[in-house]
């Protein structure tokens, strides 16, 4: 008896993906350099001159990372107009899920209502949007889903050691989102380029709370679910990573740098933006910065700046954008974007 043979697939012709709609939340509480100079050794003329930040948004107790991404999705879907049962995937990129499982993807399409989307996380730290646009843009262009939901979201509060004063100024907490779909005429994400390097995974991640090193009686006061980083090597490997995946990825696009008309680039720390804008001979008035007043939001930062250059004008129809990140991992990651 012979076997079978599989139906042959429909030819479909490749489709282009684009941003539909975008959208973020940050939390209403407040915290400014000057509150942080109570309970550490630092001041708000260290804080700004050394990583341009002046204030950052922190979550309730009760406030949890897929309530940041719940509010940044219905902002996105209503920006997009679109209701929430067109939703055929969510993809929530963040460090700080709600928990280990379910995922945090799942507890969003509950609080949205996307009853008919599939769910999964994605973990590359500050990189985390980026992979996860890219992964979506793969779902759309091989006709698995028409309508796709990425969102980055991080609860950082819930992981920094507040009396690790070279840490704790750094980080807030928000979530940005963006409705990716195809749109007959337009070119939308024209590439895209990801990199890793897993030798340097110790300049920048948490020891504690895997099956590695899971936190204990004995060893909860070694606060090893907390941010570790070594912040020169940061720096170093920041610039580098994030300028190479520049230059990458507009070469994949065959673009120059005077053809952009927004760059945004991973809201860490001005000074690594300001040493990139200088290798790139790009004014800073082109680059989309927003740190000062959110902080490094991890996977969240690039999608938040994203959507408010969206809705101040930043980008026009026909704009090019590049998104370019850096995180633990290390992870790296750019994108190019017809607007």
């Amino acid at each position: 008896m012979t076997s079978p043979q599989p139906r042959p697939r429909l030819h479909q012709p490749k489709r282009t993906v684009s941003i539909i709609g975008t959208g973020s939340y940050v939390p209403e509480r407040v915290l400014t350099n000057a509150e942080l100079e109570k309970s550490v050794e630092t001041s708000d003329e260290w804080i700004v001159s050394r990583t341009g930040i002046k204030e950052r948004r922190i979550a309730a107790d009760d406030e949890h990372t897929s309530d940041l991404a719940s509010k940044a999705a219905l902002a996105a879907l209503e920006n997009a107009g679109i209701t929430a049962d067109e939703i055929d995937l969510i993809l929530v990129a963040t460090v700080t899920p709600d928990m280990f499982f379910p995922s945090t993807a799942c507890f969003v399409q509950a609080k949205i209502g996307a009853k008919n989307a599939a769910c999964f996380d994605l973990s590359a730290a500050c990189s985390g949007f980026l992979y996860a646009l890219e992964v979506a843009q793969q779902f759309i262009t091989s006709h698995t889903y028409n309508t796709i939901l990425v969102i980055g979201a991080d609860k950082l509060s819930s992981i920094v050691d507040w009396k690790d004063r070279n840490t704790c100024v750094l980080f807030g907490d928000g979530a940005g989102a963006a409705v990716l779909r195809h749109r007959g005429g337009s070119h939308g994400v024209i590439a895209t380029h990801m990199g890793s390097n897993g030798d340097l995974a110790d300049i920048l991640y948490i020891p504690g709370g895997g099956c590695r090193h899971p936190i204990s009686a004995e060893n909860v006061d070694q606060r090893l679910n907390s941010i570790k980083m070594n912040g020169k090597e940061t720096y170093k490997q920041a610039v580098n990573a994030m300028l190479t995946a520049a230059n990458t990825v507009l070469e994949k696009s065959g673009l120059k740098f005077e053809d952009l008309s927004c760059i945004i680039p991973h809201q860490a720390n001005l000074r690594i933006i300001e040493a990139i804008a200088g290798r790139m001979g790009v004014p800073m008035d082109r680059f989309m910065i927003n740190l000062d007043r959110f902080g490094n939001t991890s996977a969240a930062a690039v999608a938040i700046a994203l959507d408010e250059a969206h809705r101040t004008g930043r980008m026009q129809i026909g704009d090019y954008v590049l998104l370019v990140v850096f995180g633990g991992g290390l992870t790296w990651a750019s994108s190019v974007i017809q607007w």
